[in-house]
């Protein structure tokens, strides 16, 4: 699980004097010959499929540097086909600055509940004018479209029968993968996302019936990583790279610094809490000069609690879930966290957390079966200095 750290540790002490610079521009490619300038050349360029689909061209690989600067560009991305033969097509808004500067790129809907994500990448993209802009920002808006098409987390597959997978297990993916997510997942990253970022912000919320509290994933030991998510007013973080296969961590790989904040609760549009994630990505591109601007509140306002490790409350039983604690509550070690009973009332189960810290998502659905999250405490525990003694979390313990 942790056989990417060392490539993390040398992105970090190597990397920090060439942070913004694309990894794709470096002085060796400048000197390179003028035939392999030229395969480079015809490999990256933008190639339009020449469909226009809502007044929007379709394209199959993007090069931002082919846009027209100082203006806002609405496209469609080709990506893997369905079983009907028709491709899945992702929503693409690049705003194209005027001058030149670092390219960021938003991405949302990875899960296809996740709708306060998905809204607070629309909101950023709306506050900025191209034409006073350094730099660029593309945002990439409904990554699963057929999860997003049936609000549901997972891709629906039909491989060997109805199959669900989740698309966040499955980056950068494999072009001749074994899934259609896998090698949608593969077309995005390789002529969309990673050719085109020196950052990323990968935006989701918690999952159908598990809400959690505005908080942050991301390794903090890459500074950049620190860097950004000092910048959002936000009361928690999760100092950790979580699940291998997520996207974050494929960005990270690819050594463009990329971390998860998480919006709330799925299927719904909490404004208030967008507004916090807006503000938290306005101040990061103004602080990167891409956007002018007063700073405005940061994690120092909002008191950010940084935890190292996320504790997963399981369901023992069948029933109905009552919680004694509230999101984002501060709860102690021995605290009764929720109750369980069965159909006749009685307390079939009682569910204490075993360490001290932040509540930082709980079960809404008010029901569970064995074996399902009902939620996760954040907290600090003691961690080896090697990468290697990274503590191995269940799936099971990832709400992003």
């Amino acid at each position: 699980m942790w056989s990417n750290k060392i490539d993390r540790r040398d992105f970090m002490t190597t990397s920090i004097a060439a942070v913004g610079t694309s990894a794709l521009a470096t002085e060796s490619d400048a000197a390179a010959s003028q035939d392999n300038a030229g395969i480079r050349s015809s490999e990256t360029a933008t190639a339009y499929t020449g469909e226009i689909l809502q007044g929007k061209k379709v394209v199959s690989r993007l090069n931002v540097d082919d846009l027209t600067p100082g203006q806002r560009h609405f496209l469609y991305f080709q990506g893997v086909q369905a079983t009907s033969g028709q491709h899945w097509h992702v929503s693409v808004v690049v705003a194209k600055g005027s001058r030149p500067g670092k390219r960021f790129t938003l991405t949302s809907g990875v899960h296809g509940d996740e709708m306060s994500s998905i809204h607070t990448v629309q909101t950023v993209m709306e506050r900025l004018d191209p034409a006073q802009m350094s730099g660029t920002v593309m945002a990439v808006l409904d990554i699963a479209r057929p999860a997003v098409e049936s609000m549901q987390r997972r891709w629906p597959n039909s491989g060997r029968g109805a199959d669900l997978i989740d698309m966040n297990r499955e980056w950068p993916g494999d072009e001749n993968g074994a899934s259609a997510t896998s090698r949608h997942a593969s077309l995005l990253f390789n002529r969309l996302l990673r050719p085109n970022s020196d950052f990323a912000i990968d935006f989701h919320t918690g999952t159908t019936g598990l809400e959690v509290a505005a908080f942050l994933i991301g390794d903090r030991r890459i500074p950049d990583v620190k860097t950004m998510t000092d910048l959002y007013p936000v009361g928690l973080m999760w100092d950790d790279p979580a699940y291998p296969g997520v996207l974050h961590n494929a960005f990270v790989d690819a050594g463009i610094p990329c971390f998860t904040p998480e919006v709330g609760a799925a299927r719904v549009l909490d404004r208030d809490m967008i507004a916090l994630f807006v503000e938290g990505t306005l101040n990061v591109l103004k602080h990167y000069g891409v956007v002018s601007g007063p700073i405005g509140r940061t994690a120092a306002d909002a008191n950010m609690i940084i935890g190292n490790a996320a504790f997963p409350i399981i369901a023992s039983q069948g029933g109905l879930v009552e919680f004694h604690a509230r999101l984002d509550d501060e709860v102690k070690a021995s605290q009764t966290i929720a109750v369980q009973r069965n159909m006749f009332g009685e307390v079939v189960a009682e569910y204490v957390t075993a360490v001290s810290g932040k509540l930082a998502a709980y079960r809404t659905d008010a029901s569970s079966d064995p074996g399902n999250v009902l939620g996760f405490i954040l907290f600090n525990e003691p961690r080896p200095a090697s990468p290697a003694g990274a503590h191995p979390y269940s799936e099971k313990s990832y709400p992003e």
